[in-house]
């Protein structure tokens, strides 16, 4: 059953959750009734929210029922896991995890939301999710970052991202957003079925296997996309193993440093590489 931490959102009231994560992390769950899994996970985030007293909110919102949501998400399948921090998503996971993975990637966003200043607690008993300060609580440089890809402006995404990094080159969330910028870019209008029969018929061409890797993953089978590159490196040599290794990272960065898959990713690469 919803709780104070835990809502159940439909499209219509899932502008006021986005408004939310302005003063707090919202965590969304897509589930289906047709997957006990996807119920599962729905379960234990819940389960975690309440544990954690407010400090984040658990949006369940049944795919089938919302799929203007879903696709929102890019939501490939159920469960699909995703923060919204200060109006931007933030993927976490797909499918089931331990609960000691989840508590980590949960962890890790309460670190990321309190750097930016998203400190704020769900209200025990709230009945609408908290209004904003007047003041905007994104920093200026990633304000622009995500009106610009609101308005489809990459470009203007990339140079806001750029200029936050040469600012503080430690900005995780400005380098992670410039990664997710660069897969919008090398992805817009290409087409998923030619991407693929080109890779299948030119195995040894890096530059097709890094094409289907970025599609890959951008339809959310991160795994497949780790994998496809990780081959990739153990077949190379030279300046093109290191372009896809730097490819490779760069997917990381989009996907979250923390996240389980690329953790096991991190390590495939190693032994690759020595």
């Amino acid at each position: 059953m919803p709780t104070a931490y835990v809502r159940d959102v439909d499209e219509a009231a899932f502008p006021e959750v986005v408004q939310s994560s302005t003063q707090h992390p919202v965590v969304v769950v897509l589930w289906a009734a047709w997957s006990e899994v996807s119920q599962q996970v729905a379960a234990e985030l819940s389960t975690l929210a309440a544990e954690d007293g407010g400090r984040w909110l658990l949006a369940r919102i049944d795919a089938e029922a919302n799929p203007q949501v879903a696709a929102a998400f890019q939501a490939q399948s159920v469960p699909t896991v995703v923060a919204v921090l200060g109006g931007q998503p933030v993927p976490l996971f797909q499918g089931a995890h331990p609960r000691e993975q989840v508590r980590g990637v949960l962890d890790q966003l309460l670190a990321a939301a309190e750097a930016n200043g998203i400190t704020g607690r769900v209200a025990p008993g709230e009945a609408a999710p908290e209004q904003p300060d007047p003041e905007p609580t994104l920093p200026p440089l990633h304000q622009a970052a995500y009106e610009a890809i609101e308005r489809d402006d990459l470009p203007a995404a990339r140079a806001a991202y750029e200029q936050a990094l040469r600012e503080n080159p430690r900005d995780a969330m400005a380098r992670a957003g410039l990664a997710q910028v660069g897969l919008m870019e090398r992805t817009a209008g290409l087409d998923q079925r030619t991407v693929r029969e080109a890779a299948a018929a030119a195995p040894d061409d890096v530059d097709a296997q890094l094409a289907v890797a970025d599609v890959d993953l951008f339809a959310g089978a991160v795994e497949d996309a780790f994998a496809r590159l990780v081959d990739v490196v153990r077949r190379t040599t030279g300046d093109e193993r290191e372009r896809v290794r730097v490819r490779l990272v760069d997917l990381f960065e989009v996907v979250g440093t923390d996240d389980p898959r690329v953790v096991a990713a991190r390590r495939a690469l190693a032994s690759a590489l020595y």
